[in-house]
């Protein structure tokens, strides 16, 4: 758009929930049962844009639905939503299986009660590259990109409107700030809108929200696509699905009371719930707590209703002006391009000379040809291409010897741990290892075996002497042990508690729908005694169920 633009960041890019999320690029089927077609036809949309222009970024992704005895929504209503998301996509991607054949394609899942389910297309990212490259090309554009910068202050003129940020540098060792002034200061700060919102008088308005993720070899859990299923203690959805070469469960939804000023971890009561899920769905595989690789947690940046169920609360996005500073907040992942959009469109008030926004233009630079004609493995050149756009052939170039090799069982290249380190900002070693790179969640220990070699690369690239390594390594390691382990107080006693609960539940959810049913029986053949007209109310009722069918695909 031809405008000036400068970014800072308080800790490190995508520290905060842009590098925790379900990993997911998807409309958001469950949006549907809440009528929110207006956020889903929108995701959709946005889904298949990314697909097109984002490829080995933003990758097809295939769901499996199972549906039991006693599941409400059941076959019927999840058919009727599934294909209104096809159509909203303009394509036809799902299909209905019987239990048999379901359980071919989800070969370890429970048997019980099983009825059969549906299999239908989504998409998954790394979500931390996916800001990476937007971050990368917008500096190549000529953008301002800080992190470890800190807003401490608003500043404003006399009037009261904000025209600037007063900004501490929390990476040099002085801690100097530095006043940036601005025609437009726009507050994308996710979960932590608030504390700058404060500054202008404007009122609480956030509800932070924690989604806690568990991460498992991909061998002692594994699944081929995506699983998703109804939890069976609060009917809430959980998918099981690979991503980057292991599995990921999630995702819980509870209200975040601590500070958003540390790390969120997940706690030992959610680890319970989602290892209840996961011994739902997949009993004889018996999973225990030594089998996790990993945990993350990420704030969602919700705004609040006063609903006492948070995943009640409206994923839909914001743009408040006040006092001349603008924050946009909420939304999803997969609609990022539209948000900034909307935006933009509130800029244009204060920004007269900006010009006609094109809403078609490319969310992406075109890819790198160059790197078409290195001689490497596929799938390595399109995740390449995918993640790195435009630097894919400088990061090959920078590799030193052995370094087009993975690092680990892990898709990862030794080249794009030494490219983090050289080209793209990194100030701390979980910078390079949970976020430029997704080693530290992928590799036990947070990849503790692979440290030495990381830190010969450290070394060379970021002029780290031997006191600085150690000092890095060690809080790397204190951190991700607090923050992204099991954490203390998690036991088997408290997944199987809620199992025996949610089996007790769900028997009591089948017996309520029979007795709902045999009533429903009895009115009807009682008011057919008195009158014809309980007969043609049945008869029409079963003429709109075959009615509301859908078909199935070919």
């Amino acid at each position: 758009m031809g405008l000036r633009v400068g970014l800072v960041e308080q800790r490190d890019f995508a520290w905060g929930t842009s590098s925790r999320s379900s990993k997911l690029v998807h409309g958001g089927l469950r949006y549907l049962k809440e009528g929110r077609f207006g956020l889903t036809r929108t995701s959709v949309s946005e889904r298949e844009r990314l697909l097109e222009e984002g490829a080995g970024l933003i990758d097809p992704l295939g769901f499996l639905l199972a549906t039991y005895q006693g599941d409400s929504p059941g076959r019927r209503m999840y058919g009727a939503g599934l294909t209104v998301y096809d159509l909203l996509a303009l394509q036809w991607s799902h299909r209905y299986y019987s239990a048999v054949d379901f359980q071919r394609l989800a070969p370890f899942l429970s048997p019980d009660g099983l009825q059969g389910g549906f299999r239908y297309g989504d998409a998954q990212t790394d979500d931390a590259r996916l800001v990476l490259r937007v971050l990368s090309e917008a500096a190549g554009d000529g953008a301002l990109i800080l992190n470890y910068a800190r807003v401490t202050e608003l500043l404003t003129d006399a009037r009261g409107r904000v025209t600037g940020a007063r900004v501490r540098d929390t990476a040099g060792e002085a801690g100097k700030q530095h006043d940036l002034a601005a025609t437009v200061v726009v507050n994308a700060t996710g979960a932590w809108a608030d504390a700058l919102r404060s500054q202008v008088g404007g009122a609480a308005r956030i509800r932070p929200l924690r989604g806690s993720h568990l991460l498992f070899p991909a061998w002692r859990l594994p699944v081929e696509q995506a699983l998703s299923f109804l939890h069976p203690l609060d009917r809430r959805p959980v998918f099981i699905f690979p991503w980057e070469g292991i599995t990921l469960v999630g995702t819980t939804d509870v209200d975040h009371a601590e500070t958003l000023e540390g790390e969120p971890r997940i706690s030992p009561d959610e680890v319970s719930y989602l290892m209840a899920a996961v011994a739902s769905q997949f009993p004889g595989i018996d999973l225990a707590l030594e089998d996790v690789v990993s945990t993350f947690s990420g704030i969602r940046p919700v705004i609040g209703s006063g609903k006492s169920d948070p995943s009640k609360e409206s994923r839909d996005h914001v743009v408040w002006e006040e006092h001349g500073l603008l924050t946009v907040t909420g939304g999803k992942l997969t609609t990022f391009r539209r948000i900034a959009l909307d935006a933009l469109r509130t800029a244009q008030k204060q920004l007269p000379h900006m010009g006609e926004l094109d809403s078609s233009a490319p969310v992406f630079n075109p890819p790198c040809r160059n790197l078409l004609r290195i001689a490497m493995p596929e799938a390595d050149r399109r995740r390449l291409i995918g993640r790195y756009g435009g630097n894919a052939a400088p990061l090959l170039e920078a590799a030193g010897a052995g370094e087009t090799e993975h690092v680990g069982q892990t898709a990862t290249l030794w080249a794009e741990v030494r490219w983090a380190a050289r080209a793209e900002g990194v100030i701390h070693l979980d910078d390079l290892l949970l976020r430029r790179t997704r080693l530290g969640l992928l590799l036990p220990d947070g990849a503790g075996d692979h440290l030495d070699r990381v830190g010969s690369i450290c070394r060379a690239e970021l002029g780290w002497g031997n006191a600085r390594w150690q000092q890095e390594a060690l809080a790397y390691e204190m951190l991700h042990r607090e923050c992204y382990g099991v954490p203390a107080g998690a036991d088997a006693a408290g997944w199987h508690a809620l199992l025996d609960e949610a089996r007790t539940t769900s028997m009591n959810r089948i017996l309520r729908r029979k007795r709902r049913r045999r009533r429903w029986v009895k009115g009807g053949i009682a008011s057919g005694a008195v009158s014809g007209a309980g007969l043609l109310i049945g008869l029409g009722r079963w003429a709109w169920t075959k009615r509301a069918k859908p078909r199935r695909s070919p």
